[in-house]
Parts: C-alpha cells; structure tokens; sequence
C-alpha cells in the first residue's frame, strides 16, 4: 500500500511538471507516464487504486489534446472499439464497432452529444460481425469506411496516407496487410496512438493462416509501418484474450515474443500455431463484406 501511494505521489508531480513544457516534450513524458505507471489490465472484480489514478489522467491527457477518448470492449469475441471526437466540434470517428454491443455504442454517442462521421473498420474482421452498416441507419450522414483491399463495400476505401478527418484531428491511414490483405493501422495525427487492428496486439500478432494470411508480410507491415513509429506511441489492439489494454511501440519492439524473432523465425512460428478457425468466420466474413447487414 505505501508503494502504491509513492507511485500516485510520483505520478502527480511529473504530471504536474509536463504543463510548463512544450508540447512534444510534453505528450513524450506523458505517454512515459502513462506506460509506467498504469496496471495495463481490465479490473476484475476488484478495485485499483492505481489503475483508477492513471485512467482518470490519461483522460486528462487527452482532455489536454483537445480529445475525447473511450476505450470499449465487447467480451464475446474480446474486440476493442475506440470512439475518438474534437470536444469543440463534436465530430467523432468509431473504430471496430461490434454488433453485439452496438446499442451501448449508440448510447454513449448521444450522452457525449456527439457527431459520428465515420465509422471504420481495421479490417474485415473474421471473428464478430460489424454494426457499421445498422449504425448507418441509426445516424444520418454516418460514413462506413475499409481498406480498398478488403474486397467489402463502403463509403470509404481507404489507401495509404489517407485521413480520417474529425474536426481537428485525424487518423492516418498505415496498410499494413498480413492477417489479411486489407488490414490498416491508423495512427493519430501527432503519432502518439496507433490503432492496429490485428496486426500488432500486446505481446503478440494477428494470425496468418486464413483470410489471404501471409507470415512474411505481416512481419514486414509491422516492421515498417508500426515499429517506425515513435517508441512511447500507444498501441491500441482490435483484441486482447487477457485482460490488457495498451501497450507502446518501444515495448513491442523489445518484448514481443514473436515480433522480436527473425523474419525466418517468425514464419515458422506462425505456421505452427495450430490454432482453431474462429468460430463465427463463416457468418462475419460474409456479413462483414457487405457491412455487417448479410442476413441482419
């Protein structure tokens, strides 16, 4: 326990600090912060203090970007979604939107008074189905967007070095094919967060084994379109089996057991995994190419 208050104590004052530093400087030792001082898990049953503490100040950092920002999970297929929106303009973006929880999604967009604009997805997704299309008809003016490579229907086909535009931010699009051909990675205007769908995930990768899989580019889309990224950049998982929520460029880097092999090591990895096909991938993958309305 008195670690705990040491680590609050510490946190506060370097926090504290950052507002009298420049803004790069200032979102570098933040998102340090952030990385070090925060429990990277869902609670479970139980209170953290400490976890408590960081969540309520990465808010705060955020508030300071001039950002809205909601982490959201759906337990069934263990999808994030993220709702991203400029505070002053209240147009939002809404990444990986899941059917199940579609009505939850819904629900917080009007309680923040908010203007989706578009809602994309990372890729198409072989493991739940997409609210995006239902949401269209929930939201006048909703925009569905997806990698041109996905071979699915949208509003959007996005290519490398587009912008998602929200006010005034964006999120820039990064291909980064390999789970499947039409996986992006989306990274926020000042590349302190990426989205990676399921490209990169906390200490671990998408698979390769379905979907136009291929070991060795997906190695290479990581390595030369997320790794180039800046080390305290926050990587933003479409999935996490265990509980943990975030994690950084430098630390995937250095400890991720699979992305931290040769390329030959990789593949050889991802080809023995052995894993079972997802459950639902005979029911997403067809809705999901016509945006999640086959048979809704």
């Amino acid at each position: 326990m008195h670690l705990l208050v040491c680590r609050n104590r510490l946190a506060r004052r370097v926090l504290a600090l950052t507002d009298r530093l420049t803004n790069n400087t200032k979102d570098w030792i933040r998102g340090y912060v952030h990385n070090s001082f925060c429990v990277h898990f869902r609670a479970k049953n139980t209170a953290n203090p400490l976890q408590a503490f960081v969540r309520k100040n990465y808010s705060q950092m955020a508030g300071g970007r001039g950002l809205v920002f909601r982490q959201l999970f759906e337990s069934e297929s263990s999808t994030y979604t993220y709702l991203l929106a400029d505070p002053e303009t209240k147009e939002a973006v809404l990444i990986d939107p899941v059917l199940e929880t579609m009505g939850r999604d819904l629900k917080l967009i009007h309680e923040l008074g908010l203007n989706l604009k578009v809602a994309v997805n990372t890729h198409c997704h072989a493991d739940h189905i997409t609210s995006t299309g239902l949401m269209k008809k929930q939201i006048a003016g909703l925009k569905s967007a997806i990698s041109k490579f996905s071979g699915a229907t949208a509003d959007i086909l996005l290519s490398e070095g587009d912008d998602i535009t929200f006010g005034k931010h964006c999120l820039t699009v990064r291909e980064t094919p390999g789970h499947t051909d039409g996986c992006v990675t989306l990274v926020f205007d000042d590349e302190s967060m990426a989205f990676t769908g399921d490209a990169v995930l906390i200490r671990g990768c998408g698979r390769t084994d379905f979907q136009q899989g291929c070991a060795k580019r997906l190695y290479e889309s990581i390595h030369q379109k997320i790794f180039t990224l800046p080390d305290h950049c926050l990587i933003y998982p479409a999935h996490d089996y265990l509980g943990q929520t975030v994690s950084t460029v430098g630390e995937e880097r250095k400890y991720n057991p699979r992305l931290t092999k040769s390329l030959e090591e990789f593949v050889n990895i991802m080809k023995n995994l052995n894993l079972p096909k997802p459950s639902k991938i005979d029911i997403a993958v067809p809705a999901n190419i016509v945006c999640g309305l086959h048979q809704v």
